[in-house]
Protein backbone atom coordinates (compact mmCIF):
# COMPACT_ATOMS: atom_id res chain seq x y z
CA UNK A 1 0.00 0.00 0.00
CA UNK A 2 1.14 3.32 -0.83
CA UNK A 3 1.55 5.82 2.00
CA UNK A 4 2.04 9.68 1.68
CA UNK A 5 3.61 11.32 5.22
CA UNK A 6 2.20 14.63 5.58
CA UNK A 7 5.15 16.65 7.81
CA UNK A 8 3.22 18.98 10.10
CA UNK A 9 4.26 22.54 10.81
CA UNK A 10 1.40 23.66 12.48
CA UNK A 11 -1.14 24.24 9.75
CA UNK A 12 -5.19 24.49 10.59
CA UNK A 13 -5.32 23.27 7.23
CA UNK A 14 -2.92 20.02 7.82
CA UNK A 15 -5.67 17.65 8.90
CA UNK A 16 -7.54 18.59 5.15
CA UNK A 17 -4.45 17.50 3.39
CA UNK A 18 -4.33 14.21 4.47
CA UNK A 19 -8.07 14.10 3.73
CA UNK A 20 -7.70 15.47 0.57
CA UNK A 21 -4.85 12.41 -0.53
CA UNK A 22 -7.32 9.91 1.02
CA UNK A 23 -9.91 11.08 -1.21
CA UNK A 24 -7.40 10.53 -4.17
CA UNK A 25 -7.71 7.04 -2.37
CA UNK A 26 -4.61 7.08 -1.48
CA UNK A 27 -3.00 6.17 1.84
CA UNK A 28 -1.98 9.76 4.41
CA UNK A 29 -0.37 10.13 8.04
CA UNK A 30 0.33 13.27 9.66
CA UNK A 31 4.09 12.80 11.28
CA UNK A 32 5.75 15.41 13.33
CA UNK A 33 7.39 18.03 11.24
CA UNK A 34 11.54 16.98 12.71
CA UNK A 35 10.77 13.44 11.41
CA UNK A 36 14.46 11.67 10.10
CA UNK A 37 15.39 11.61 6.62
CA UNK A 38 16.19 7.81 7.86
CA UNK A 39 12.50 6.98 9.35
CA UNK A 40 10.61 8.32 6.28
CA UNK A 41 13.21 5.60 4.79
CA UNK A 42 12.02 2.65 6.78
CA UNK A 43 8.33 4.22 6.82
CA UNK A 44 8.65 3.09 2.75
CA UNK A 45 6.49 6.47 1.64
CA UNK A 46 5.63 6.80 -1.52
CA UNK A 47 5.75 10.86 -1.20
CA UNK A 48 6.51 13.53 1.45
CA UNK A 49 3.94 16.68 1.88
CA UNK A 50 5.18 19.59 3.76
CA UNK A 51 1.91 21.60 5.46
CA UNK A 52 2.02 24.79 5.53
CA UNK A 53 2.64 26.30 9.13
CA UNK A 54 2.01 30.22 11.19
CA UNK A 55 5.91 30.31 11.52
CA UNK A 56 8.23 32.28 9.10
CA UNK A 57 11.30 30.71 8.23
CA UNK A 58 13.34 34.15 8.93
CA UNK A 59 12.84 33.60 12.65
CA UNK A 60 15.47 32.11 14.74
CA UNK A 61 13.69 29.29 15.93
CA UNK A 62 11.76 28.21 12.92
CA UNK A 63 10.64 24.91 12.47
CA UNK A 64 12.88 23.30 9.63
CA UNK A 65 12.46 19.84 8.47
CA UNK A 66 15.76 16.65 7.99
CA UNK A 67 17.67 18.48 4.92
CA UNK A 68 18.14 15.09 3.88
CA UNK A 69 14.60 14.20 3.14
CA UNK A 70 15.10 16.40 -0.31
CA UNK A 71 17.75 13.61 -1.42
CA UNK A 72 15.77 10.35 -0.78
CA UNK A 73 14.19 10.08 -4.84
CA UNK A 74 11.25 10.73 -2.85
CA UNK A 75 8.73 13.18 -4.40
CA UNK A 76 8.21 15.88 -2.31
CA UNK A 77 4.99 18.82 -1.94
CA UNK A 78 5.76 21.84 -0.05
CA UNK A 79 2.82 24.19 0.77
CA UNK A 80 3.03 27.55 1.98
CA UNK A 81 5.23 27.52 4.27
CA UNK A 82 6.46 24.28 3.65
CA UNK A 83 7.75 25.76 0.09
CA UNK A 84 9.21 28.37 2.05
CA UNK A 85 10.87 25.76 4.30
CA UNK A 86 11.84 23.56 1.59
CA UNK A 87 13.37 27.03 -0.57
CA UNK A 88 15.46 28.31 2.36
CA UNK A 89 17.38 24.86 3.21
CA UNK A 90 18.10 24.36 -0.27
CA UNK A 91 19.63 27.05 -1.17
CA UNK A 92 16.83 29.73 -2.05
CA UNK A 93 15.74 33.25 -0.47
CA UNK A 94 12.91 33.67 1.63
CA UNK A 95 11.79 37.42 2.81
CA UNK A 96 8.48 38.95 4.01
CA UNK A 97 6.19 40.29 1.60
CA UNK A 98 6.17 44.22 1.59
CA UNK A 99 2.21 42.88 0.69
CA UNK A 100 1.08 40.10 2.73
CA UNK A 101 -1.21 37.80 0.75
CA UNK A 102 -4.58 36.23 2.45
CA UNK A 103 -7.61 34.82 0.69
CA UNK A 104 -8.45 34.25 -2.96
CA UNK A 105 -5.91 34.90 -5.39
CA UNK A 106 -5.72 34.12 -9.88
CA UNK A 107 -2.44 31.89 -10.32
CA UNK A 108 -1.07 32.15 -13.83
CA UNK A 109 0.26 28.67 -14.84
CA UNK A 110 3.88 29.14 -16.75
CA UNK A 111 4.85 26.13 -16.96
CA UNK A 112 2.79 22.66 -15.94
CA UNK A 113 5.82 20.27 -14.92
CA UNK A 114 3.59 17.46 -14.75
CA UNK A 115 1.73 19.41 -11.74
CA UNK A 116 -0.98 21.45 -13.16
CA UNK A 117 -1.63 19.01 -16.27
CA UNK A 118 -5.36 18.90 -17.32
CA UNK A 119 -5.57 22.96 -15.12
CA UNK A 120 -6.57 26.29 -16.63
CA UNK A 121 -3.87 28.41 -17.38
CA UNK A 122 -5.57 31.03 -15.10
CA UNK A 123 -7.27 29.57 -11.78
CA UNK A 124 -8.90 30.53 -8.59
CA UNK A 125 -6.35 29.72 -5.28
CA UNK A 126 -6.28 30.09 -1.79
CA UNK A 127 -3.64 32.33 -0.14
CA UNK A 128 -2.35 32.57 3.15
CA UNK A 129 1.31 34.31 3.82
CA UNK A 130 3.34 36.77 4.73
CA UNK A 131 6.38 35.58 3.53
CA UNK A 132 7.34 34.61 -0.48
CA UNK A 133 10.38 32.93 -2.12
CA UNK A 134 11.89 35.62 -4.00
CA UNK A 135 14.84 33.62 -5.42
CA UNK A 136 14.72 30.19 -6.68
CA UNK A 137 17.86 27.67 -5.39
CA UNK A 138 19.94 25.65 -7.99
CA UNK A 139 17.99 23.29 -10.38
CA UNK A 140 14.25 24.61 -9.65
CA UNK A 141 12.27 26.75 -12.32
CA UNK A 142 9.03 29.03 -11.88
CA UNK A 143 5.33 27.05 -12.37
CA UNK A 144 3.19 29.80 -11.86
CA UNK A 145 3.02 33.14 -10.71
CA UNK A 146 0.72 35.65 -8.93
CA UNK A 147 0.22 39.47 -8.49
CA UNK A 148 1.95 39.41 -5.24
CA UNK A 149 3.71 36.20 -5.60
CA UNK A 150 6.54 35.81 -8.52
CA UNK A 151 7.33 32.55 -7.88
CA UNK A 152 3.56 30.91 -6.39
CA UNK A 153 4.71 27.59 -7.95
CA UNK A 154 7.83 25.94 -8.55
CA UNK A 155 10.01 22.80 -8.80
CA UNK A 156 13.17 20.67 -9.80
CA UNK A 157 11.27 18.43 -11.94
CA UNK A 158 14.70 16.08 -12.19
CA UNK A 159 14.68 15.50 -8.36
CA UNK A 160 11.12 15.53 -8.02
CA UNK A 161 10.72 18.45 -5.59
CA UNK A 162 7.64 20.97 -6.13
CA UNK A 163 6.39 23.91 -4.00
CA UNK A 164 3.05 25.83 -3.54
CA UNK A 165 2.92 29.21 -2.48
CA UNK A 166 -0.99 28.75 -2.72
CA UNK A 167 -3.16 26.09 -0.48
CA UNK A 168 -4.51 22.97 -2.63
CA UNK A 169 -6.34 21.25 -0.34
CA UNK A 170 -9.22 23.47 0.65
CA UNK A 171 -12.29 24.17 -1.54
CA UNK A 172 -11.40 27.86 -2.74
CA UNK A 173 -8.89 26.39 -4.74
CA UNK A 174 -10.71 25.73 -7.62
CA UNK A 175 -8.17 23.03 -9.32
CA UNK A 176 -6.63 21.74 -5.75
CA UNK A 177 -8.06 18.20 -6.28
CA UNK A 178 -6.66 17.63 -9.59
CA UNK A 179 -3.32 19.24 -8.85
CA UNK A 180 -2.82 16.84 -5.68
CA UNK A 181 -3.54 14.04 -7.79
CA UNK A 182 -1.15 14.61 -10.50
CA UNK A 183 1.77 15.49 -7.32
CA UNK A 184 0.15 11.87 -6.35
CA UNK A 185 -0.42 10.00 -9.15
CA UNK A 186 1.48 11.16 -12.47
CA UNK A 187 4.67 12.46 -9.89
CA UNK A 188 5.12 10.03 -7.30
CA UNK A 189 3.47 7.18 -9.21
CA UNK A 190 0.80 6.42 -6.16
CA UNK A 191 -1.72 3.64 -7.46
CA UNK A 192 -4.84 4.55 -5.42
CA UNK A 193 -5.59 1.64 -3.79
CA UNK A 194 -6.77 2.85 -0.50
CA UNK A 195 -9.98 1.58 0.01
CA UNK A 196 -12.12 0.14 2.82
CA UNK A 197 -12.04 -2.91 1.45
CA UNK A 198 -8.60 -3.07 1.58
CA UNK A 199 -8.38 -1.79 5.08
CA UNK A 200 -10.94 -4.40 6.19
CA UNK A 201 -8.59 -7.26 4.55
CA UNK A 202 -5.27 -5.90 5.68
CA UNK A 203 -5.88 -4.65 9.45
CA UNK A 204 -7.94 -8.05 9.76
CA UNK A 205 -5.07 -10.07 8.85
CA UNK A 206 -2.82 -7.86 11.56
CA UNK A 207 -5.07 -7.95 14.11
CA UNK A 208 -5.50 -12.12 13.95
CA UNK A 209 -1.80 -12.33 14.12
CA UNK A 210 -1.48 -10.18 17.03
CA UNK A 211 -3.92 -11.06 18.89
CA UNK A 212 -3.83 -15.51 18.41
CA UNK A 213 -5.78 -17.01 20.34
CA UNK A 214 -5.96 -14.81 23.57
CA UNK A 215 -9.73 -13.16 24.39
CA UNK A 216 -10.38 -9.20 23.68
CA UNK A 217 -12.98 -6.79 24.86
CA UNK A 218 -14.29 -4.54 23.27
CA UNK A 219 -15.49 -0.92 24.91
CA UNK A 220 -19.00 -0.18 23.29
CA UNK A 221 -21.49 2.38 23.80
CA UNK A 222 -23.34 1.72 20.64
CA UNK A 223 -22.64 4.83 18.85
CA UNK A 224 -21.25 4.62 15.01
CA UNK A 225 -17.54 4.21 15.58
CA UNK A 226 -17.82 1.39 18.17
CA UNK A 227 -20.43 -0.54 16.66
CA UNK A 228 -19.00 -0.60 13.36
CA UNK A 229 -15.37 -1.68 15.28
CA UNK A 230 -17.67 -4.46 17.20
CA UNK A 231 -18.87 -5.58 13.87
CA UNK A 232 -15.41 -5.50 12.58
CA UNK A 233 -13.71 -7.26 15.22
CA UNK A 234 -16.75 -9.91 15.43
CA UNK A 235 -16.20 -10.78 11.89
CA UNK A 236 -12.29 -11.35 12.13
CA UNK A 237 -12.12 -13.13 15.87
CA UNK A 238 -15.98 -14.31 16.48
CA UNK A 239 -16.49 -15.63 19.98
CA UNK A 240 -12.37 -14.00 20.92
CA UNK A 241 -14.88 -11.19 21.21
CA UNK A 242 -16.59 -9.86 24.23
CA UNK A 243 -18.01 -6.41 24.17
CA UNK A 244 -19.16 -4.94 26.88
CA UNK A 245 -21.29 -1.98 27.00
CA UNK A 246 -21.15 0.41 30.05
CA UNK A 247 -24.07 2.57 30.95
CA UNK A 248 -22.19 5.28 33.02
CA UNK A 249 -25.32 6.81 33.55
CA UNK A 250 -24.80 10.03 31.17
CA UNK A 251 -26.37 8.43 28.09
CA UNK A 252 -29.50 10.05 26.39
CA UNK A 253 -33.31 9.16 26.81
CA UNK A 254 -33.55 5.54 25.72
CA UNK A 255 -30.23 4.95 24.63
CA UNK A 256 -29.13 1.82 26.96
CA UNK A 257 -31.91 -0.60 25.79
CA UNK A 258 -31.97 0.58 21.93
CA UNK A 259 -28.26 -0.52 22.45
CA UNK A 260 -28.76 -3.62 23.86
CA UNK A 261 -31.82 -4.68 20.98
CA UNK A 262 -29.54 -3.55 18.66
CA UNK A 263 -26.33 -5.27 19.00
CA UNK A 264 -27.56 -8.57 20.44
CA UNK A 265 -30.53 -8.48 18.53
CA UNK A 266 -29.56 -7.45 14.89
CA UNK A 267 -26.20 -8.14 14.81
CA UNK A 268 -25.88 -11.19 17.29
CA UNK A 269 -22.42 -9.72 19.48
CA UNK A 270 -21.53 -11.43 22.76
CA UNK A 271 -21.91 -8.19 24.76
CA UNK A 272 -21.98 -8.06 28.73
CA UNK A 273 -24.14 -4.84 30.43
CA UNK A 274 -23.10 -3.05 33.48
CA UNK A 275 -25.38 -0.72 34.79
CA UNK A 276 -22.66 1.72 36.49
CA UNK A 277 -25.08 4.87 36.82
CA UNK A 278 -24.69 5.16 40.50
CA UNK A 279 -20.99 4.55 40.23
CA UNK A 280 -20.43 7.09 37.86
CA UNK A 281 -22.65 9.91 39.21
CA UNK A 282 -20.96 9.30 42.16
CA UNK A 283 -17.57 9.97 41.27
CA UNK A 284 -18.93 13.12 39.29
CA UNK A 285 -20.47 14.92 41.81
CA UNK A 286 -19.18 18.10 42.71
CA UNK A 287 -16.78 18.16 39.73
CA UNK A 288 -17.01 21.25 37.19
CA UNK A 289 -13.40 21.25 35.33
CA UNK A 290 -14.84 19.18 31.87
CA UNK A 291 -11.31 18.00 31.71
CA UNK A 292 -11.45 16.38 35.18
CA UNK A 293 -14.81 15.37 34.39
CA UNK A 294 -13.67 13.04 30.69
CA UNK A 295 -10.62 11.79 33.28
CA UNK A 296 -13.37 11.03 35.96
CA UNK A 297 -15.26 9.07 33.35
CA UNK A 298 -12.27 7.57 31.53
CA UNK A 299 -10.58 6.71 34.70
CA UNK A 300 -14.15 4.84 35.98
CA UNK A 301 -14.79 3.68 32.76
CA UNK A 302 -11.74 1.50 32.83
CA UNK A 303 -12.25 0.06 36.56
CA UNK A 304 -15.64 -1.03 35.47
CA UNK A 305 -13.85 -2.73 32.52
CA UNK A 306 -11.49 -4.15 34.72
CA UNK A 307 -14.39 -5.68 37.01
CA UNK A 308 -16.08 -7.24 33.93
CA UNK A 309 -12.72 -8.82 32.48
CA UNK A 310 -12.68 -10.93 35.41
CA UNK A 311 -16.11 -12.64 34.63
CA UNK A 312 -14.89 -12.94 31.05
CA UNK A 313 -11.68 -14.63 32.06
CA UNK A 314 -8.17 -14.15 30.17
CA UNK A 315 -8.87 -11.17 28.52
CA UNK A 316 -5.35 -9.53 27.31
CA UNK A 317 -6.55 -7.02 25.04
CA UNK A 318 -8.73 -4.09 25.01
CA UNK A 319 -10.20 -2.44 21.53
CA UNK A 320 -11.43 1.22 21.56
CA UNK A 321 -12.80 3.16 18.89
CA UNK A 322 -10.52 5.88 18.95
CA UNK A 323 -10.44 7.82 15.78
CA UNK A 324 -7.95 9.85 13.67
CA UNK A 325 -9.17 13.11 14.73
CA UNK A 326 -9.25 12.01 18.26
CA UNK A 327 -5.32 11.61 18.30
CA UNK A 328 -4.92 14.70 16.44
CA UNK A 329 -6.81 16.86 18.97
CA UNK A 330 -5.30 14.94 22.17
CA UNK A 331 -1.99 15.57 20.70
CA UNK A 332 0.50 18.01 19.70
CA UNK A 333 2.77 16.63 16.94
CA UNK A 334 5.73 18.98 18.28
CA UNK A 335 6.32 21.97 20.33
CA UNK A 336 4.73 24.17 18.24
CA UNK A 337 2.13 25.85 16.96
CA UNK A 338 -0.42 23.26 17.32
CA UNK A 339 -2.02 23.34 20.51
CA UNK A 340 -3.98 20.17 22.48
CA UNK A 341 -7.38 21.47 22.33
CA UNK A 342 -8.69 18.82 24.95
CA UNK A 343 -8.58 15.14 26.13
CA UNK A 344 -10.69 12.55 24.50
CA UNK A 345 -11.70 9.55 26.96
CA UNK A 346 -10.21 7.38 24.55
CA UNK A 347 -6.79 8.79 24.20
CA UNK A 348 -6.80 10.91 26.73
CA UNK A 349 -8.37 9.64 30.13
CA UNK A 350 -6.47 6.20 30.41
CA UNK A 351 -4.77 4.70 33.74
CA UNK A 352 -1.30 3.93 33.73
CA UNK A 353 -1.76 1.06 35.28
CA UNK A 354 -3.97 -0.16 32.40
CA UNK A 355 -4.29 -4.34 32.69
CA UNK A 356 -5.08 -5.12 29.26
CA UNK A 357 -2.63 -3.89 25.89
CA UNK A 358 -4.77 -2.24 23.47
CA UNK A 359 -5.91 -2.41 19.94
CA UNK A 360 -7.44 0.66 18.07
CA UNK A 361 -8.14 -0.46 14.58
CA UNK A 362 -9.67 2.45 13.19
CA UNK A 363 -7.30 4.92 15.08
CA UNK A 364 -5.88 6.29 11.70
CA UNK A 365 -9.53 6.65 10.47
CA UNK A 366 -11.60 9.76 9.89
CA UNK A 367 -15.08 9.71 10.63
CA UNK A 368 -16.44 9.50 6.66
CA UNK A 369 -14.03 6.78 6.42
CA UNK A 370 -15.47 4.83 9.67
CA UNK A 371 -18.86 5.38 8.00
CA UNK A 372 -17.82 3.79 4.36
CA UNK A 373 -16.63 1.40 6.28
CA UNK A 374 -19.76 0.19 7.56
CA UNK A 375 -21.29 0.46 4.69
CA UNK A 376 -18.47 -2.60 3.72
CA UNK A 377 -19.90 -4.25 6.10
CA UNK A 378 -23.30 -4.52 4.95
CA UNK A 379 -24.06 -2.53 8.56
CA UNK A 380 -27.50 -0.60 7.82
CA UNK A 381 -27.98 2.89 6.96
CA UNK A 382 -29.91 4.07 10.14
CA UNK A 383 -26.82 2.80 11.96
CA UNK A 384 -23.95 4.14 9.77
CA UNK A 385 -25.78 7.95 9.71
CA UNK A 386 -25.97 8.28 13.44
CA UNK A 387 -25.09 11.20 14.83
CA UNK A 388 -21.47 11.25 16.50
CA UNK A 389 -22.15 10.97 20.68
CA UNK A 390 -18.77 11.74 22.92
CA UNK A 391 -17.56 9.01 24.78
CA UNK A 392 -18.60 11.36 28.65
CA UNK A 393 -21.68 11.43 27.13
CA UNK A 394 -24.58 14.05 28.04
CA UNK A 395 -21.30 15.06 31.07
CA UNK A 396 -19.34 17.50 28.82
CA UNK A 397 -23.51 18.70 26.88
CA UNK A 398 -23.96 20.10 30.87
CA UNK A 399 -21.63 22.99 31.35
CA UNK A 400 -20.83 22.40 35.16
CA UNK A 401 -22.03 19.81 37.88
CA UNK A 402 -23.72 16.78 36.78
CA UNK A 403 -26.34 15.74 38.79
CA UNK A 404 -29.75 13.60 38.39
CA UNK A 405 -32.22 16.53 37.96
CA UNK A 406 -29.79 18.08 35.25
CA UNK A 407 -29.73 15.35 33.68
CA UNK A 408 -33.16 14.73 33.32
CA UNK A 409 -33.80 18.65 31.94
CA UNK A 410 -30.97 17.70 29.32
CA UNK A 411 -32.32 14.05 28.57
CA UNK A 412 -36.06 15.97 27.77
CA UNK A 413 -34.67 18.81 25.64
CA UNK A 414 -32.39 16.47 23.19
CA UNK A 415 -34.73 14.04 22.95
CA UNK A 416 -37.35 16.77 21.42
CA UNK A 417 -34.68 18.06 19.36
CA UNK A 418 -33.67 14.95 17.86
CA UNK A 419 -37.35 13.83 17.42
CA UNK A 420 -37.95 16.95 15.52
CA UNK A 421 -34.91 17.19 13.30
CA UNK A 422 -35.96 13.85 11.89
CA UNK A 423 -39.11 14.89 11.55
CA UNK A 424 -37.80 17.89 9.73
CA UNK A 425 -35.76 15.75 7.35
CA UNK A 426 -32.40 17.68 8.60
CA UNK A 427 -31.11 14.34 10.68
CA UNK A 428 -29.27 13.37 7.72
CA UNK A 429 -28.51 16.96 6.51
CA UNK A 430 -26.42 17.90 9.25
CA UNK A 431 -23.52 16.53 11.19
CA UNK A 432 -24.55 16.60 14.64
CA UNK A 433 -27.77 18.46 16.19
CA UNK A 434 -27.76 18.52 20.54
CA UNK A 435 -29.00 20.03 23.31
CA UNK A 436 -26.50 21.82 25.70
CA UNK A 437 -27.83 22.85 29.57
CA UNK A 438 -25.94 25.88 30.88
CA UNK A 439 -24.86 25.93 34.36
CA UNK A 440 -27.07 29.76 34.52
CA UNK A 441 -30.58 30.84 35.54
CA UNK A 442 -32.55 33.61 33.86
CA UNK A 443 -35.67 35.14 34.44
CA UNK A 444 -39.20 34.77 32.53
CA UNK A 445 -43.01 34.92 32.80
CA UNK A 446 -44.79 31.68 32.36
CA UNK A 447 -48.48 31.95 32.89
CA UNK A 448 -48.74 35.65 34.40
CA UNK A 449 -45.97 34.47 36.90
CA UNK A 450 -42.12 35.03 37.05
CA UNK A 451 -40.06 32.23 36.43
CA UNK A 452 -36.26 31.79 37.26
CA UNK A 453 -35.26 28.51 35.39
CA UNK A 454 -32.57 27.35 33.05
CA UNK A 455 -31.34 28.08 29.75
CA UNK A 456 -31.19 25.22 27.01
CA UNK A 457 -28.74 25.43 23.94
CA UNK A 458 -29.68 24.10 20.62
CA UNK A 459 -26.92 23.27 18.41
CA UNK A 460 -26.21 21.83 15.14
CA UNK A 461 -23.40 22.16 13.00
CA UNK A 462 -22.19 20.57 9.20
CA UNK A 463 -19.60 19.30 9.20
CA UNK A 464 -17.66 16.41 7.13
CA UNK A 465 -14.90 14.89 9.65
CA UNK A 466 -15.19 17.15 12.47
CA UNK A 467 -11.82 18.70 12.44
CA UNK A 468 -13.71 21.59 11.10
CA UNK A 469 -17.51 22.48 11.46
CA UNK A 470 -20.01 25.13 10.23
CA UNK A 471 -23.13 25.91 12.36
CA UNK A 472 -26.17 24.57 10.49
CA UNK A 473 -28.71 27.38 8.96
CA UNK A 474 -31.70 25.62 10.06
CA UNK A 475 -35.38 27.36 9.14
CA UNK A 476 -36.61 29.64 11.58
CA UNK A 477 -40.34 27.99 11.58
CA UNK A 478 -38.00 24.56 13.08
CA UNK A 479 -36.42 26.77 15.82
CA UNK A 480 -39.40 28.21 16.75
CA UNK A 481 -40.95 24.77 17.17
CA UNK A 482 -37.84 23.23 19.54
CA UNK A 483 -38.17 26.59 20.98
CA UNK A 484 -41.92 26.04 22.25
CA UNK A 485 -42.05 22.35 22.62
CA UNK A 486 -38.50 22.57 25.11
CA UNK A 487 -40.50 25.68 26.72
CA UNK A 488 -43.52 23.85 27.04
CA UNK A 489 -42.49 20.44 27.73
CA UNK A 490 -39.26 20.38 30.02
CA UNK A 491 -40.00 21.56 33.58
CA UNK A 492 -37.84 23.68 34.59
CA UNK A 493 -36.52 25.17 31.35
CA UNK A 494 -37.72 29.06 30.47
CA UNK A 495 -35.36 30.35 27.58
CA UNK A 496 -34.02 28.51 24.62
CA UNK A 497 -30.96 29.93 22.68
CA UNK A 498 -29.17 28.71 19.60
CA UNK A 499 -25.60 28.52 18.87
CA UNK A 500 -24.38 30.09 15.76
CA UNK A 501 -20.39 29.34 16.43
CA UNK A 502 -18.07 27.46 13.94
CA UNK A 503 -15.58 25.40 14.37
CA UNK A 504 -12.89 27.20 14.58
CA UNK A 505 -12.73 29.05 17.08
CA UNK A 506 -15.13 27.24 18.95
CA UNK A 507 -15.32 23.24 19.23
CA UNK A 508 -18.58 21.25 18.13
CA UNK A 509 -18.99 20.08 22.16
CA UNK A 510 -19.23 22.47 24.44
CA UNK A 511 -16.49 21.10 27.06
Amino acid sequence: MDKVLILDFGSQYTQLIARRVRECRVYSEIVSFDITAECIKKENASAIILSGGPASVTGKRAPLPDKNIFGLGIPVLGICYGLQAMGALLGGKVEKSKRREYGLAQLEVINDGGLFAGTARRQDVWMSHGDRLVSLPRGFKRLGKSANSSHAAVADLKRGLYGLQFHPEVVHTKCGTKILKNFLHKIAGCRGNWTMANFLKREGQLIKQRVGEDKVILGISGGVDSTVLGVFLHSVLGKQLTGIFVNNGVLRQGEAKEVLATLRGRFKLNLRYNDATVRFLKVLKGITDPEKKRKAIGRTFIRVFEQEAKLVGGAKYLAQGTLYPDVIESHSPFDGPSDKIKSHHNVGGLPKDLKFKLIEPLRFLFKDEVRKLGVELGLPVDVIHRHPFPGPGLAVRMVGEVNPERLWILRQADAIIMEEIKQAGFYKKVWQSFAVLLPVKSVGVMGDERTYENVIVIRAVESQDAMTADWAQLPAKLLKLLSNRIINEVRGVNRVVYDISSKPPATIEWE
